[in-house]
């Protein structure tokens, strides 16, 4: 199980790229942007809650001494980035859209502030998976701020492509933490102690932090069938799909 959604393999950064993390939470793709290159990264997020966390996680990294990278976290909206048009080489969007009704607005956001030829990595949950999830538990996403559509793939890639994005990767994520989320929505009015859900969150700390090879292969297998996420990358204007790819 990896940290991030977002596969830094494939959305690859560059030595002076200026990152853009909208929605960042808690900050674990702005920190693993950092970590990944000499980046300037924006962590965005509207909860200030989860921005408080994410500078105190931050903490843990950050060298001072190296002027070549930095991470800035601010809270503001996506429908209204307080950032001039072309800001930013890469954008990061992961698991956000989900929660916002109005989420064509936000990609409009993107655009503006993405540079021509810039790339955006965009995740949400998978309509399948998360079907399941719905039909599980009301309260799964009746919570406040919680998900307020089940995308279907290929309408969310033609919403984006329509805004002057082309597509140059995809793939799934997180195939281990679907069977964890059935079991939370199965078992929602009695929390997280219930005993098959502290099992199976033991067994994806297990996997993170020992990563081996039975629960690597496991989510190998599972990626395809019941991935928790779809990811797929962008590049603004479809001259740029070419370098777009041969960056990978």
């Amino acid at each position: 199980m990896s940290l991030t959604t977002i596969d830094f393999a494939r959305f690859k950064l560059k030595p002076g790229d200026k990152v853009l993390d909208l929605g960042c939470g808690e900050g674990r793709h702005a920190i693993t942007a950092y970590l990944d290159d000499r980046v300037d990264v924006v962590g965005l997020d509207l909860s200030l809650q989860d921005l408080g966390t994410a500078r105190g996680r931050f903490a843990e990294f950050e060298d001072a001494s190296d002027g070549s990278r930095s991470v800035n976290f601010t809270c503001a909206s996506g429908l209204a980035l307080p950032f001039a048009d072309a800001t930013f080489d890469k954008v990061i969007c992961a698991e956000v859209l989900e929660h916002i009704p109005e989420y064509q607005g936000v990609l409009m956001e993107i655009k503006r502030v993405l540079k021509p030829g810039g790339q955006f990595a965009a995740s949400v949950p998978r309509f399948g998976p998360e079907w399941i999830c719905w039909q599980l538990s009301d309260a799964y996403h009746e919570v406040p701020g919680g998900h307020v559509r089940i995308f279907r793939k290929r309408a969310l890639k033609r919403s984006i492509e329509s805004i002057n994005m082309v597509c140059f990767d995809e793939h799934w994520a997180h195939g281990l933490h679907s069977p964890y989320w059935w079991l939370r929505c199965l078992f929602w009015d009695r929390g997280e102690d219930v005993w098959p859900v502290k099992a199976y969150h033991r067994l994806l700390v297990w996997d993170l932090m020992q990563k081996p090879w039975i629960t690597r292969a496991l989510e190998w297998i599972m990626n395809p069938l019941w991935g928790k996420s779809n990811v797929m990358y962008f590049v603004r204007g479809a001259e740029n799909l070419g370098e777009a790819r041969g960056v990978r």
